[in-house]
C-alpha cells in the first residue's frame, strides 16, 4: 500500500521535504509501526487542485493533508464533509471511505487532545485570543468537547463576530465575542486561556499576546497553538503565575496522530513522532 501527502502550497517553499516536521514525525511513526506507506509533500499550485484530487483518487491514496490557500477551495472536490469539517468551513486533511473522499479538520482536534493531559474541556470556561483559520478550528472542537461558554477575542471585530457566531449558533456552547483594545484583561472566572494567534512564532519569539499578566491566575490552564519555538513568552509567563500549560507541539503531534488514525486505523507512538521533531531542533 502507497500513501501519499498532497501538501499544496503556493510561492516557493522553504522548508526542504526532508526537514518539513510533519513529513519527518509521520514517516516515524509508519517506520515504527512497520507501515509500507509514505508520507509524500507535494506542491500543488492553486489552479491546479481539482487536477491534484482526481490524480489522487486515480492512483488509489488514502488521503491526504491540504495547507493553505486550499483548506476551504477543496471542499468542492470532495464527497463530503466530517462534522467539524462542515462547521468550520475549512479542511486540512481528506481520507478515502468507501471510495469517497472525505474532509475533516483535525486542527482542533489535536489541539482537545493535547490539552486533554492536562484538563477536560467539558464544562470549562475559555477565553480564546485570535479568530483566524486556526483559532475557528479550536473553538469549534473545544465546544464539542463539552466546553460550555466561549469568548472569542479579537482585534477586528467583523472576524471575531463571526467565529462567536458560529460557536454560538451552530455548536452546544455559548459563544461570544470581546473587543481586543489595548492590553485584554482575562475575566477571573477563566479556566482555560488559548492563544490562537500567530504572536510568537519564529522568527518573532519574543512577541506575546497583549493581556494583562496579572490577570492570569493559577487556576487556569494557559495553552499556545505556536510550535515552534514550543516554549512561548506567552507561557513562561503563565508559568510564572502559577499555570499549568500545554504547547503548540503537542497539538502537531496529535494532529499527525488523528490523521494516521484516520487513514490507517492505527494509533500511532507519539514518544516516536516527538523524538522525530525533536530530532530537527523543535
Amino acid at each position: 500500500m502507497v500513501h501519499n501527502f498532497l501538501s499544496p502550497l503556493t510561492g516557493s517553499f522553504a522548508i526542504p521535504a526532508a526537514e518539513n516536521p510533519t513529513v519527518a514525525m509521520i514517516e516515524a511513526a509508519y517506520r515504527h509501526h512497520g507501515l509500507h506507506w509514505r508520507y509524500i509533500n507535494c506542491e500543488v499550485a492553486p489552479h491546479a487542485l481539482e487536477d491534484a484530487v482526481r490524480g489522487a483518487r486515480a492512483m488509489g491514496w488514502m488521503g491526504f493533508n491540504c495547507s493553505l490557500p486550499h483548506k476551504v477551495a477543496v471542499i468542492e472536490h470532495l464527497d463530503g464533509l466530517g462534522e467539524s469539517a462542515r462547521i468550520i468551513g475549512a479542511v486540512n486533511t481528506v481520507v478515502r471511505r468507501e471510495g469517497r473522499l472525505i474532509g475533516e479538520n483535525t486542527d482542533g482536534k489535536g489541539f482537545v487532545a493535547a490539552l486533554r493531559d492536562i484538563i477536560d474541556p467539558a464544562g470549562k470556561r475559555v477565553v480564546l485570543l485570535g479568530a483566524g483559520g486556526a483559532a475557528r478550528a479550536v473553538g469549534v472542537e473545544m465546544a464539542l468537547a463539552g466546553a460550555t461558554d466561549i469568548t472569542v477575542v479579537n482585534r477586528s471585530a467583523g472576524r471575531g463576530e463571526d467565529v462567536a457566531a458560529v460557536i454560538d449558533g451552530q455548536t452546544p456552547a455559548k459563544g461570544r465575542y470581546r473587543p481586543w483594545v489595548g492590553r485584554y484583561r482575562i475575566p477571573e472566572e477563566t479556566d482555560i486561556v488559548i492563544n490562537a494567534t500567530s504572536i510568537g512564532l519564529f522568527p518573532d519569539i519574543d512577541a506575546m499576546p497583549d493581556i494583562e499578566p496579572d490577570s492570569l491566575h493559577a487556576n487556569m490552564v494557559v495553552a499556545d497553538g505556536i510550535p515552534n519555538p514550543p516554549l512561548t513568552p506567552f507561557l513562561r509567563q503563565a508559568q510564572a503565575r502559577g499555570c499549568r500549560t500545554a504547547d503548540g507541539l503537542g497539538m502537531l503531534v496529535n494532529q499527525g496522530v488523528i490523521a494516521i488514525r484516520y487513514w490507517t486505523g492505527i494509533d500511532a507512538d507519539t514518544g516516536i513522532m516527538r523524538k522525530a521533531l525533536a530530532d530537527l531542533g523543535l
